[in-house]
């Protein structure tokens, strides 16, 4: 019996240890901790990678989210348009801001925002839709875009699973006016410890973002606005640098495993794989099968040594500390069936040939 865990760091790490050492020791003789160069270089390369002008390291993706909304003036009575089917923090960025979360149910087949039903949320209060680009999947963005061009909305988009992605061959987190993504060291490009970025190309902006991180401040002492303490570290910046060169590689042996699962799991009665969008380009942060027995699968892959986590097993709008939103169950029906079918299987680099093929065979062997 194999023993596979969902995510394994060994053949990343392994494999930049030296490099990653060699960044963690020069920092520690540069004493520059806290946005020094190596925080200024990340941006300018993060930047350059995703397509974008700027780039502002934050301390976590929910900094990053939040920043982003407060950056464009989102303040108590507003509402702000957002997947049903999310991480919590997406709905704890609006509430941050004294506004108000109004959940957009999923799509069927993609299991991100159903574009199709965003028009009849849409009142005198909206001032923004965040489209959540769940798993490493991108939204439909060219139709979100031309619903907020039409009703003057802003578009802040949650990449913080989907680095490298593109829609109609545009990357994420260029589409909106700020766009916040993570560098939890389980995404694609992780940290070893927390951290975040917001991706503009509005000048703006990125000279709003910069004072909203640092206490207000873009000169020491000296506050302007209202501001807060979210900045990413230099030493989490020089790792993330040496990281950086790799994601496009990271990116490309995911969407092979993705390939190889498809491929033994594709004919396989009582099992959806996922659907991405034609014209999406998705970097499979996470490979999400659906099956009515959900439950009882993942508990038999753990007999066999397989690790499965389950993205998300209670919808947000159902969670206790959410009650205050008044929903119920049924309100919105296809995100609450996902939470029941979703189970995440192990993809990571390094995940071996043989390893794809008994995660396979289990599920096959234990599909009901």
């Amino acid at each position: 019996m194999l023993k596979i865990p969902f995510y394994s760091f060994d053949q990343i790490h392994g494999e930049l240890k030296s490099e990653i050492f060699s960044a963690l020791d020069r920092c520690y003789n540069e004493s520059q901790f806290i946005l020094g160069k190596d925080l200024i270089e990340f941006e300018t390369e993060y930047a350059a990678f995703n397509k974008t002008a700027y780039c502002i390291g934050t301390a976590n993706g929910l900094d990053s989210l939040h920043l982003s909304l407060k950056s464009i003036g989102i303040q108590k009575g507003d509402e702000v348009l957002v997947s049903a089917h999310t991480y919590v923090a997406t709905f704890l960025a609006i509430i941050f801001c004294g506004a108000t979360p109004i959940p957009i149910d999923a799509d069927q087949n993609t299991m991100n925002i159903d574009v199709n039903k965003i028009e009849s949320f849409i009142t005198s209060k909206t001032k923004a839709i965040i489209p959540v680009h769940l798993y490493g999947q991108p939204c439909n963005m060219e139709s979100i875009m031309q619903i907020a061009n039409k009703k003057n909305l802003f578009v802040i988009e949650d990449n913080a699973q989907s680095q490298g992605a593109t829609f109609n061959g545009q990357l994420t987190g260029t589409f909106g006016i700020a766009n916040a993504t993570s560098f939890y060291p389980g995404k694609n490009i992780g940290a070893l410890g927390d951290g975040g970025a917001i991706t503009t190309n509005d000048k703006t902006i990125n000279e709003r973002l910069r004072k909203l991180r640092n206490y207000g401040s873009s000169e020491k002492y000296i506050h302007e606005i209202i501001g807060y303490n979210s900045r990413l570290d230099s030493i989490q910046a020089s790792i993330l640098k040496i990281k950086l060169k790799y994601l496009n590689k990271w990116n490309q042996e995911r969407t092979s495993i993705a390939a190889k699962y498809h491929s033994y799991l594709s004919k396989v009665d009582g099992i959806e794989l996922p659907i991405i969008h034609e014209k999406a380009n998705s970097v499979y942060h996470q490979f999400v099968i659906r099956n009515s027995d959900r439950d009882n699968l993942k508990l038999e892959l753990e007999k066999l040594g397989v690790q499965t986590l389950i993205h998300y097993p209670i919808p947000v709008h159902l969670q206790q500390a959410f009650n205050f939103l008044n929903y119920t169950t049924g309100d919105f029906p296809i995100t609450e069936k996902i939470s029941k079918e979703c189970l995440s299987l192990p993809i990571y680099p390094g995940l071996r040939d043989n390893q794809i093929e008994y995660i396979s065979e289990a599920i096959i062997k234990n599909v009901h």
